[in-house]
């Protein structure tokens, strides 16, 4: 079987710098954990880094976070189903909410659970995913504030996730004038301005976060060190806190050009020969990964020498060409990871999971 692994030691380098950072800027910020995919070895690492606040979206993560180390502050970081309520508020200290009915559902819960629970108004801002719109911000805030058994933490925002709208000064600027405009009009101080990701990180070092954006939700940079302006790494970040090998099962010298009547394969895809390369051969490895796990657009060969060939359902085809590393049958061949490959690969029940360092 193939196997994904996370490095200790890069991940306790990339929270340090983070941890750093965010100091320097006097930034609260938590965890994203769901690309874990609720795996109690991978969270006690990450509880392990120091860290109070993780926050996932799937509810099963959340319980595992409170048996793993109760006193860690949990977010369910999406609206709250309606048939969930129960255990949003069992589970999350806090969530990110947006409709009105939904919070009265949590008002009503938590009444029955004898807890405060802690909520995040999301506004939007452009993207057009959750959030409530900034005309009726006020409003919305008027219809909450006074719900028994629920504390209003403050704002938040999420950008960049669906459309791929970019934070801007601007942006957060606006979000920063909600908050005023509330704290105002009610009479009412708001604590937090939850308006930073991993894509507004760059926006630090460039002085364009307001002063008012005091709390970050950030997942992709701590475990890639991604800049997602540039889709380069951070200065000082490790991009291979997360890897995969995959074992060789075939290795053997064949033709460049399939040979035969060619029509799309079972992924719908089409190959188009090149004239040039009829009569080579190359090296082809076959890998015992496939797309069932991962997409091969999102893997990274170490070695640049070679090239991903294709995939099907459970094996990945490499072309080596020469082989001028002599690479044998049983040998690994290892990748850095695209997020989003690596969030399919943790959820994969055919893909071992190890810690190394």
């Amino acid at each position: 079987m193939a196997e994904i692994a996370i490095s200790r030691k890069k991940l306790q380098h990339n929270y340090a710098f983070l941890e750093d950072l965010f100091s320097q800027h006097k930034i609260l910020w938590g965890i994203v954990t769901k690309l874990l995919c609720g795996n109690p070895m991978y969270l006690k690492e990450v509880i392990g880094l120091g860290v109070r606040e993780l926050m996932d979206s799937r509810i099963s993560n959340l319980r595992t976070i409170k048996r793993i180390d109760p006193d860690v502050k949990t977010v369910y970081i999406k609206p709250p189903p309606r048939r969930s309520i129960r255990s949003v508020v069992k589970y999350a200290d806090v969530s990110l909410n947006s409709d009105l009915e939904t919070m009265k559902m949590l008002s009503a819960e938590a009444q029955k659970q004898e807890k405060v629970h802690q909520v995040i108004i999301m506004v939007e801002m452009g993207e057009l995913r959750e959030g409530v719109m900034g005309d009726n911000l006020v409003a919305f805030y008027e219809n909450v504030f006074q719900l028994p058994n629920i504390e209003i933490l403050g704002f938040g925002t999420n950008l960049n996730c669906l459309y791929g709208v970019m934070p801007s000064r601007d942006k957060l600027i606006q979000l920063s004038l909600y908050k005023q405009i509330v704290e105002e009009k009610f009479d009412k101080k708001i604590s937090l301005l939850s308006g930073g990701t991993s894509v507004t990180i760059p926006m630090l070092s460039k002085k364009q976060v307001p002063p008012g954006l005091n709390h970050f939700r950030v997942g992709e940079t701590l475990y890639f060190g991604a800049n997602l302006w540039t889709g380069k790494t951070i200065k000082g970040m490790k991009d291979d806190v997360i890897t995969l090998k995959a074992e060789i099962i075939e290795l053997i010298e064949k033709p460049v050009v399939p040979e035969g009547n060619m029509a799309e394969n079972p992924s719908g895809e089409s190959y188009e020969i090149n004239v040039d390369d009829y009569g080579k051969t190359s090296w082809r490895a076959l890998l015992d990964v496939g797309l069932l796990d991962i997409s091969p657009d999102f893997l990274i060969p170490l070695d640049k020498k070679m090239e991903i060939a294709g995939a099907s359902s459970d094996i990945l085809v490499i072309d080596l060409g020469k082989n001028p590393k002599k690479y044998q049958v049983g040998d690994f061949i290892k990748f850095k990871l695209k997020y989003m490959g690596a969030l399919g690969l943790f959820n994969s029940d055919y893909i071992i999971k190890r810690l190394e360092d």
